[in-house]
């Protein structure tokens, strides 16, 4: 199979008829073998019906239902775990993403060889109370991760198989696959200038919500560094901080031995504010060594995170 093409949707019942149509008629312009894999997470509305409607009528749709919402990235895992194509697109559902450029991100992966192709969402039909966040995180994401792209969070990219099968998402990771493809050792990576369509039903699912992606871009950068390896970080800093707080507090000592060698008075240790800062460190050096430990305990178990309840399949 040629192309998977990846539709998370929450709500979008009106437009999933016109979004198939308009794929149907770009790929059977084009003779792609391909499929589309539908993945309703949680909708409040008719969009599951509309799906199972639309399957009657179109052969190349699979369908998947959430028992409730998980949210975006639990519907693009289980995508990824459906996809059977040699390339990999996913878009999103409210007809803001173009089918019509499906054809040259299959192209950059299979004829210029990209793990990934991110779209750029350069002219954007969005009020600027989401265009200025995006754009402030989208620069402080390229500082972060070091990667030049200029819209982390376009939903509409194309990945190479092995991409898709070699990474995990879960929580709200989608906004980094180009970092979490990096990391597992993908960085053939560009980028490509997408239409950006305005919204033609429903209402925008941004919210305040996405601002938890500045917390998901700490827990990316220190997985993607040290995930496999948690002792690296934490031990090394804990062993810092003991051992200085250690050499800190033998310095406090000897320096009460030598007072008392030379008949000289002194106050005790314990009185000096040194001491305290000295055996802090030391306890905080400990505590983040024992959570590097944990930390390697924890990398080397089993996961369930990506564990979901499905009340439906097509």
């Amino acid at each position: 199979m040629d192309i998977s093409i990846i539709v998370p949707l929450f709500n979008e019942e009106e437009s999933l008829p016109d979004l198939l149509d308009w794929i149907k008629r770009v790929m059977d312009n084009h003779n792609y073998s391909y499929e589309v894999i539908m993945i309703d997470d949680g909708s409040k509305d008719k969009s599951w019906k509309v799906v199972s409607e639309l399957k009657q009528k179109y052969s190349f749709i699979k369908g998947l239902k959430f028992q409730r919402n998980y949210g975006k990235s639990a519907a693009l895992h289980m995508g990824f775990q459906e996809a059977q194509g040699d390339v990999v697109i996913t878009m999103d559902a409210d007809l803001q993403d173009s089918p019509e450029e499906i054809p040259e991100l299959y192209r950059m992966v299979k004829e210029d060889q990209l793990d990934l192709v991110s779209g750029w969402k350069k002219k954007r039909h969005d009020p600027i109370s989401k265009r200025f966040p995006s754009k402030i995180y989208n620069r402080l994401v390229r500082i972060v991760t070091g990667i030049k792209l200029h819209d982390f969070n376009c939903g509409l990219k194309a990945y190479s198989r092995e991409v898709v099968k070699s990474i995990e998402v879960y929580g709200d990771m989608h906004r980094y696959m180009p970092v979490m493809a990096k990391a597992a050792g993908f960085k053939k990576i560009g980028e490509k200038v997408v239409q950006h369509q305005a919204r033609k039903f429903g209402v925008s699912k941004f919210g305040f919500g996405r601002f938890r992606g500045m917390f998901d871009l700490i827990t990316i950068s220190f997985i993607s560094r040290f995930g496999k390896k948690p002792m690296q970080f934490f031990g090394t800093f804990g062993s810092l901080m003991f051992f200085g707080g250690l050499i800190a507090a033998g310095w406090l000592g000897a320096q009460k031995l030598i007072s008392l060698w030379h008949g000289i008075k002194a106050p005790l240790v314990t009185s000096s504010p040194y001491f305290y800062i000295a055996l802090t460190a030391m306890i905080i050096g400990t505590q983040l060594f024992l959570a590097g430990f944990l930390g390697e305990l924890i990398s080397r178990s089993s996961s369930d995170r990506n564990n979901y309840q499905i009340e439906e399949k097509i």
